[in-house]
């Protein structure tokens, strides 16, 4: 019985998620009832950033661009670290500015290297 009492904890995030989700589908199906259904030619048509498509739609990307991205998410991420890093600075003391030094470090060669292989042309 006094699982019981634990489990009633959870309730209110149990109701805050079906509300969630009632929300969502109830918005669904009123947008697929109240908006027009008129379909053309154009409608239809791939949309492709405002340009018409062209080529075929299952084109091979190089693998650069992949790993570019990738560097890209890489270094994005890592540098998400040094936020909290730079707010709690004056509290942290020499320890933690060492172990962020050493952290830049690792950060730099990782650049080098990406760098000397020539991961960043795009050709």
């Amino acid at each position: 019985m006094e699982q019981l009492g634990y489990l009633q904890q959870y309730v209110p995030v149990l109701v805050l998620m079906l509300v969630a989700l009632g929300f969502g589908l109830g918005a669904l199906l009123v947008g697929s009832l109240v908006r027009p259904k008129r379909p053309y030619a154009e409608k239809l048509m791939p949309y492709e950033s405002g340009n018409p498509p062209v080529g075929e739609p299952r084109y091979r990307f190089s693998v650069k661009f992949y790993i570019i991205a990738m560097l890209f998410v890489i270094f994005d991420v890592e540098a998400v670290f040094l936020y909290p890093w730079a707010v709690t600075f004056d509290k942290l003391g020499l320890y933690a500015f060492v172990e962020m030094i050493i952290f830049i470090v690792i950060l730099l060669v990782g650049y080098v290297y990406a760098w000397r292989k020539d991961a960043f042309t795009w050709d």
